[in-house]
This record gives C-alpha cells, structure tokens and sequence, in this order.
C-alpha cells in the first residue's frame, strides 16, 4: 500500500499490523531541539490502550514504545525518529472463523477484493491498533505545540442519543479524565457508560461523536486552496478508523442560518463570534479551533448477523474475540493526535509563505 504516510513537513509513516510482531513508525521533518517528555509520551499512549476500562475491549497490551533513532540527550536531534511497539497479547486464534467469513460493515470484504489476500487476524492493516502510532507521533507534535502555548482538547460529547447540552466554554474540560468515557460532565458520563454496558451486554454496539479544541492557535496558520486547515483536519480525522463525519464550527447548524445571523462579526458584548470554528478561507484567524467528528458503532459485535463468506455464501456470523463496544473513549487521544501533527504541519509550512516574519 502506498498510502502509510501522514503529512508534508512534519510527516509520519507506519507500518505493522493488529496481529504481527510490532507496529512502529517513522517520524520525519520533527524540528531538532525539541525537548523529550517520555513520560508525556507513554501517558499519551495510555489514554488510548486497550483494556483499561469495563467499556474497552479486553484486550492487554502496555503499549510500551521504544525509541530507536532521533534523541540524543533529551532533545530531538533533527533526524527520523523510529519507534516500534511490540503486540503483546494478540490471541490469533480468536479470529480463526474469520478466514473464510467477512464481518459486515468491516473493511475485510473490501481489503479481500483489493489486494485479492488480506490479514484475517483482528483486521491485519485495517485494524485500529494503527492508531497507536498516531499517538507517538502526535505526542511529538504536541510537545513542539505546548512551547508555543498551543493547546488541544478532545473529549466525547455524544454517545448514540445521550449528549451534553452545554457549550464549549460552559464546560470543566478538567473533568475529561476523572471518568472512563471521557466526558466532562460527571452526570452525563455515568448515563453514557450505562448505555455502553447495556449494549455491551447484548453484544451490540454504539458510536457518537467526539469533540475537540484547539487553544492558542495564533493567526495564519493553514494555506488557500487545497490545503486550507479545515479541509487537512477533516482528512485527518476522516482517516481514523470508524469516522464518518467531520464537521468545523458549528457546521451543518450554520446552514440553518441566513448570513446576517451566521457571518462572525462583534456581538452586543464586543465580543467576536466564532460560527467558523477558527479557521476562514482555510487559514486561521485566531479564535480557538473546534471540531466534531463522528464515529459509527463498532462493526465487530457479538450479535448474530448476516453476512458473506469468500465463495459468496449468505452465512450467519457471532463474531468471537475481543472488541470495543464504543471506539469512542479511546478515541479522544486519537482525535488529539491527528490535530497535533495538522498544526505543526500548518506552522512549518506557514514559515515558508513570506522571507519576513513578524
């Protein structure tokens, strides 16, 4: 596959699958001199592990990444830094009855027709154990961002059709982490995993969306045309397993609007209204960055459901193994990462649009 690599500058590329010896990846265009927090790293990798709650899959993986190439002392050195996470509990077997049969609404029918062979083991390539590397190497980014006082938020705002009723700036964002979905209101929350549980429990699924932040994201970052910040951000997070919405701003709310009401424009107050979510003609305008990207429920469930096997038989399908039954929380650091590497893609890039800066 020729489409592993993220970004221009600041850019990533992976490798490995769910079921291999290790995933891994390279980071190329990260600034020297970038001082290394690995503790920051491997807490950046935590929030996105598996089995660390009762609404994530089973499956127990430490998530321990070791840096091969790219620190020296502490700091960043200017070169690729390549990193690999070794898989430590993949059950294979788990994932036998899945050789000849495709799960609906999972890319096994598809990767199959593609490449004309695919990994059945837990989804091979497709599967989101990827997403680990994002988290490194969002975790990069996000260390070049904290030092100019770049900050970026995410947290779930809906699960299926319970969702939070306040604005972002109504919220304690400091509560995302005091519970297991990651949603900053405590009351909501403890709805929400009651919903998961419940449909844990009869092995289904749900999906919703998660929202998110960016803070301190100065003017001018983002370029014209076809490589406007909201059109990276939405390919971005469009490319995170399960995703099947991207909205910036207020969205599809705005259509709702005529443009007297939605133009961003001084209020009563003096303030300045934010209807574009920070970012118009594609460039940054210094209001904070928000978001919402969508997720569907996991494909993997054990319910009984039809579906195909590889002769083209309908067969009835109780998938085995160990799955999320909402992406959802684990996907908040996901969500972080993608935008972290955007921004700092954005910001080296913006260094390129004039010989003077201010």
């Amino acid at each position: 596959m020729a489409s592993n690599s993220f970004g221009q500058i600041f850019r990533l590329t992976t490798f490995g699958e769910s079921h291999g010896t290790a995933i891994g990846g390279v980071i190329d265009g990260c600034p020297a001199g970038v001082k290394v927090d690995l503790q920051f790293l491997q807490e950046e990798l935590d929030r996105r592990k598996p089995g660390q709650s009762s609404i994530t899959t089973e499956r127990k993986e430490s998530d321990t990444v070791q840096i091969l190439s790219g620190i020296f002392e502490g700091y960043t050195t200017g070169a690729p830094i390549g990193f690999i996470i070794p898989n430590e509990d993949a059950k294979s077997s788990d994932y036998d009855e899945l050789r000849k049969i495709y799960r609906p609404g999972h890319a096994d029918f598809t990767y199959d027709k593609k490449y004309g062979h695919r990994d059945h083991r837990g989804g091979g390539r497709s599967s989101a154990r990827e997403t680990a590397c994002r988290v490194v190497a969002g975790a990069f980014a996000k260390m070049i961002l904290f030092a100019m006082d770049v900050d970026i938020i995410a947290f779930v705002s809906r699960v299926k059709d319970i969702a939070l009723n306040k604005t972002f700036d109504k919220l304690n964002l400091s509560e995302i982490e005091k519970n297991i979905i990651r949603c900053p209101d405590a009351e909501v929350a403890e709805r929400m995993i009651a919903l998961i549980e419940e449909a844990r429990s009869k092995g289904d699924s749900v999906g919703g969306v998660v929202s998110c932040i960016c803070k301190g994201v100065p003017l001018g970052w983002g370029d014209p045309i076809y490589e406007k910040l909201h059109a990276n951000l939405g390919k971005a997070m469009l490319s995170i397993n399960a995703v099947k919405g991207f909205e910036i701003g207020d969205g599809f709310q705005s259509t709702y609007r005529f443009g007297s009401e939605n133009n961003d424009a001084p209020d009563e107050s003096g303030k300045i209204t934010n209807h574009d979510g920070g970012i118009q003609g594609g460039i940054s305008n210094g209001q904070i960055i928000r978001f919402n990207v969508a997720f569907k429920p996991t494909s993997t469930i054990q319910s009984a459901q039809l579906t195909t096997d590889v002769d083209g038989n309908q067969v009835e399908l109780s998938a085995s193994g160990r799955h999320d039954p909402c992406v959802l929380p684990r996907a908040v650091p996901v969500v972080e990462a993608m935008a972290a590497m955007v921004l700092v893609d954005a910001m080296l890039l913006s260094r390129l649009a004039r010989l003077q800066q201010e």
